[in-house]
């Protein structure tokens, strides 16, 4: 499948779970990956199988924390790399605990918020001039039905999806009439290390599979994809 030739792809989250599968996906239509996560060792094996898939991808080992500044440099930087940046998938996500909202660390706090939301953030300040000027320039982030839902000691990663939310429909909405398609995407219950964390004694087989998820994602990344502004959740 070549849908995405010629196309370059930027992937935060790609060492595992649906950022990786999400990658390897989007490689497997024809794009470059620009792969991004904080291990090294997990970049790698992403890598391995995009290769072994026939495609190819850059690495770019980023703490999305701790290196924030480092992020407003990755749009101009691919654009002078590569003459273009036509999609980003913002996957990476961060859960830490759950507890109640009065018990909130602030180390955790500052994670969770900075993976999900201060790092979309800047994404966006860094990415918007090369995606506008794509012909067909997509961005997709990932968010949880638990934005719009307020549960019980969930309010930190609830707070950081919601805020998530707020910021990429407003960019949307901000981008209506440009040829970029700015869109949410909600996964199910997905067999990955963050669901784990949360529920440890659900059977990985019984939840969806990071490599089905990545097909709908992916699917959101294509020229023909017409819509935007959209919170899509399932299989889109």
């Amino acid at each position: 499948m070549t849908l995405l030739a010629g196309r370059v792809a930027l992937v935060t989250g790609a060492s595992r779970g649906i950022g990786a599968a999400v990658a390897i996906e989007l490689a497997r239509r024809g794009a470059h990956l620009v792969l991004t996560a904080r291990t090294q060792g997990g970049l790698e094996e992403t890598d391995d199988a995009i290769r072994a898939t026939g495609g190819t991808a850059t690495l770019l080992p980023l703490d999305l924390v701790k290196q924030q500044d480092q992020i407003d440099a990755i749009g101009p930087s691919l654009y002078e790399r590569f003459g273009r940046l036509d999609i980003v998938v913002h996957a990476a996500g961060a859960i830490n605990r759950l507890t109640p909202v009065a018990h909130i660390e602030p180390g955790d706090w500052n994670q969770v918020l900075g993976v999900t939301l201060s790092a979309a953030w800047r994404l966006i300040r860094s990415c918007d001039p090369p995606l506008r000027a794509s012909d067909a320039g997509r961005a997709v982030f990932l968010t949880d039905a638990r934005a719009r839902t307020p549960t019980a000691y969930w309010g930190m990663y609830g707070a950081a999806k919601a805020g998530l939310d707020h910021l990429v429909l407003s960019w949307a909405a901000e981008t209506t009439g440009t040829r970029l398609r700015v869109n949410l995407f909600a996964p199910p219950p997905t067999a990955t290390k963050l669901h784990a964390l949360a529920f440890p004694g659900i059977p990985p087989e019984s939840l969806a599979q990071p490599a089905d998820v990545a097909v709908a994602v992916a699917d959101l990344c294509g020229p023909g994809e017409t819509r935007t502004g959209l919170t899509l959740s399932g299989h889109a």
